[in-house]
């Protein structure tokens, strides 16, 4: 989140975008509040962690970020705000977005377009994760194998061939 001030000057600092297109991108990431001048404590203390994501996202699709990394966006959140983050990330308006994200929740990530796994600080293997999982040795199938929803990742990622 940025400084205090209200939800407008958050998402457009400068006062380059009218009303009518900060509220177009909240209401593409999904977010409920509609009040522009509402107030934005500091760190955004007065929105849950759903809603916060929800306003960095649209600050991104209102500035059309050509680059957008994402730290654990859904950790901290509930489930309808978890759908509401996976939407927003797979919606049109950031499909011209490189989105580089950092998650443990294998469903968030299991149909993105490469899958880089870590273990201890070093690179352990990258691919698409439909390749990863259609590999019963790679450490990506081994995870999404401990998750107990090993179906439902391999059709997210495209319906990879299980071995």
């Amino acid at each position: 989140m940025s400084c205090p001030g209200s939800v407008r000057a958050n998402l457009d600092p400068f006062g380059a975008r009218s009303d009518a297109e900060i509220a177009a991108a909240l209401a593409r990431v999904a977010f409920r509040r509609s009040d522009l001048d509402a107030a934005v404590d500091d760190r955004g203390a007065n929105f849950s962690a759903g809603e916060q994501q929800l306003l960095c996202l649209a600050r991104a699709v209102l500035r059309r970020s050509r680059i957008l990394v994402l730290d654990e966006a859904t950790a901290s959140v509930d489930e309808g705000a978890d759908a509401r983050i996976q939407a927003a990330l797979r919606g049109d308006d950031l499909a011209a977005t490189t989105l580089l994200v950092i998650a443990h929740r294998l469903a968030t990530i299991a149909d993105f377009d490469k899958v880089a796994v870590l273990a201890r600080g070093a690179l352990v293997e990258c691919d698409a994760p439909g390749a990863l999982l259609g590999d019963p040795g790679s450490a990506f199938y081994d995870l999404c194998a401990a998750t107990g929803d090993l179906a439902g990742l391999v059709a997210r990622a495209g319906g990879a061939a299980v071995r």
